[in-house]
């Protein structure tokens, strides 16, 4: 017991000094650390753009890649949109009157 109590004092005895101070102490999630990294005015403009590439990363959705059967159907809508497009059906005239 008394090693327990000699542990609790010195945690005690020490202060509690944020060794950098543009450095959070604690943030509940990565994004949210880099995302007070990147608004820090008092920060290093080096350590702020770094901060915004990697929050970048996670929240900046990139476009899928295509398939090779992806790429075809989208090459087909295109072609079949023009001039070469499927036409309209004729129209049929109905003749009740005989």
């Amino acid at each position: 017991m008394g090693r327990s109590v000699f542990a609790a004092q010195q945690r005690k005895d020490q202060p509690n000094i944020d060794p950098d101070p543009h450095i959070p102490a604690q943030a509940g999630d990565p994004l949210e650390f880099m995302r007070s990294m990147m608004n820090d005015l008092e920060a290093e403009p080096k350590l702020r753009l770094d901060a915004a590439k990697a929050l970048a990363a996670f929240t900046v959705a990139k476009p899928g890649e295509q398939g090779k059967k992806d790429q075809k159907a989208d090459a087909a809508k295109k072609a079949s949109a023009g001039r070469f497009g499927q036409s309209a059906p004729p129209r049929l005239a109905v003749d009740n009157t005989r």
